[in-house]
């Protein structure tokens, strides 16, 4: 008797990585102090002692991939000060299938400060992220954002032939839209990010916004700091920057000089140089 083929086995069920963590903080008596922390998962927040309040970010997991789901927020009240930023370069890990889904969601007070600096990201063949920064910010607040990418490690040799990124901001003042971008790579990473309008085959890129109503001031300063890897234009109260390199190496060191410049001066969280 001749028999069909034997029917595939079902794929296993893999784990997949939960995290949420949200911090609030307020104002008080000249200082930026803590009002509320939550953690739940893999999402965790650690408070460095440093001259400002900084939040640093971990995904204990130990990357992304597909099916994961981490989420960040973070509320300043009227007149506080806070930087947000990352342990660790976040990895975003070949997937079996679906994506990562990272959500961070920045509420901003009355002339609120609020510094989004994670450091980069590192998408490896065949990894797939949608990154969605939402931030609402009230009269007189000011919002410092970046996201940098890296496409796989170039120390490795490393080609991110396949992958998906889709990241989308929206910058919103007392409710109203303000600032709207979308970026995406999906599908073959490689053949897209050659072409001169994209990446001219970098594997290395950034994105740079500052909200503030004298953000105009610091155009020329950022413009020198970024030098022939980057562009900068200002217009209506925003700086928006973007900047494309050989490698994450010079990438950083693009980065570095131009959001110290963006930061008036203030060094960068201490994560970002060890």
């Amino acid at each position: 008797m001749i028999q069909g083929p034997a029917s595939l086995p079902d794929l296993p069920v893999l784990q997949r990585a939960r995290g949420c963590a949200r911090i609030a903080v307020r104002a008080e008596d000249g200082a930026t102090r803590l009002s509320r922390l939550y953690q739940d998962g893999c999402g965790k927040i650690r408070l460095p002692k440093a001259a400002n309040l900084e939040a640093v970010l971990i995904n204990s997991a130990g990357g992304v991939t597909g099916g994961d789901r981490l989420e960040w927020a973070a509320e300043a009240g009227s007149g506080a000060r806070l930087t947000l930023t990352s342990q660790a370069c976040e990895r975003v890990y070949r997937a079996r299938d679906g994506v990562a889904e990272v959500r961070t969601t920045l509420t901003l007070g009355d002339d609120a400060r609020v510094d989004w600096l994670p450091q980069e990201t590192i998408l490896f063949d065949g990894g797939g992220l949608t990154r969605t920064l939402d931030a609402d910010l009230a009269e007189g607040a000011q919002l410092l954002a970046v996201e940098a990418v890296i496409l796989g490690r170039t120390a490795m040799d490393e080609t991110v032939r396949t992958g998906c990124l889709r990241d989308r901001w929206r910058i919103r003042r007392e409710g109203r839209l303000v600032f709207a971008d979308d970026l995406r790579l999906e599908g073959a990473v490689a053949d897209i990010a050659v072409g001169a309008p994209i990446l001219a085959g970098a594997p290395a890129f950034a994105s740079m916004l500052l909200v503030a109503d004298d953000a105009a001031r610091f155009l020329a300063p950022v413009r020198a700091a970024l030098g022939p890897l980057g562009g900068a234009s200002a217009f209506d109260g925003k700086l928006f920057a973007r900047v494309v390199a050989p490698d994450g190496f010079a990438l950083r060191r693009a980065l570095i000089p131009a959001l110290t410049v963006l930061r008036d001066g203030a060094p960068l969280p201490r994560v970002w140089s060890t």
